[in-house]
């Protein structure tokens, strides 16, 4: 009865909607591999902005501002591999497990998210086939490619977090996040402190775990992957100046970091 009432639904992405991911530097020799889960902030257009004003798409509950211009210009400057999801984390979080309450919120940083109320078993369900699904797949294959090919991976999950939640302004600069394998990021965590400029948080503002998590449980821990999850200021990167500078100063840190990283594969 599921699949008979998800074929009746219409299609969620028409023709002028854009592909769901767009990959960087295809051809990346770099064992770097990026990944931006929360890059872009469309909405297929069936689903009338979830209901939602223009204003709200924009802030971060709608996407992870500046990550997907840092994400473009870091993985140029390694020249490695990357993806960018194309659409809204309020349309489907795409680092969230299934089963998660917050794969498809119906309240965002108190934000009340029309499009979202009331969904049946069978419009979830399209929503994960349509985007989660295909986009992990993508990863999946490349990751399954360079396992093949006996390619070094280092896996990067890139991220950006808003200065002030729920009235509470955050200090750090950037975020270091882990959940039980904590090689690369112990590594990044001191070579960012290194700096001598930045707070940077310790699993802060945000922690790993395989219930609130998808990439690191999955892609990294799931696959023995040394991996890290990444998180940026979002005033920090919201203009192309920011978004250049913080990927000049990470294509410095991941190459210095490179020889270490690859010893522990």
């Amino acid at each position: 009865m599921a699949d008979a009432g998800l074929h009746a639904l219409p299609a969620l992405l028409g023709a002028d909607d854009p592909a769901i991911y767009t990959i960087h530097q295809s051809q990346g020799a770099s064992p770097f591999l990026l990944l931006a889960d929360h890059a872009g902030q469309q909405v297929p257009r069936a689903l009338a902005d979830l209901g939602l004003p223009q204003t709200e798409l924009d802030r971060h509950i709608g996407w992870d501002i500046g990550i997907g211009g840092t994400t473009r210009a870091l993985a140029e400057r390694l020249d490695a591999w990357a993806i960018e999801q194309t659409y809204s984390r309020l349309l489907i979080d795409c680092n969230r497990p299934l089963v998660s309450p917050t794969l498809i919120p119906e309240v965002s940083d108190r934000t009340v998210v029309p499009g979202n109320a009331g969904l049946s078993p069978a419009q979830r369900q399209q929503r994960i086939d349509a985007i989660h699904a295909p986009y992990h797949a993508r990863i999946d294959a490349e990751l399954d490619a360079r396992g093949d090919a006996e390619r070094p991976t280092l896996l990067v999950m890139m991220h950006s977090f808003t200065p002030v939640m729920n009235g509470v302004e955050r200090p750090w600069h950037a975020g270091v996040l882990y959940h039980q394998d904590t090689r690369f990021a112990h590594a990044l965590l001191q070579a960012l402190r290194d700096e001598g400029d930045l707070v940077v948080g310790d699993n802060e503002p945000y922690s790993v775990n395989s219930s609130s998590d998808y990439a690191v449980p999955v892609h990294g821990e799931g696959r023995g992957l040394v991996h890290v999850e990444l998180e940026i200021r979002q005033d920090l990167i919201a203009d192309e100046a920011g978004q250049q500078a913080w990927a000049e100063r990470l294509a410095r840190i991941f190459t210095a970091l490179q020889p270490q990283l690859l010893a522990f594969g």
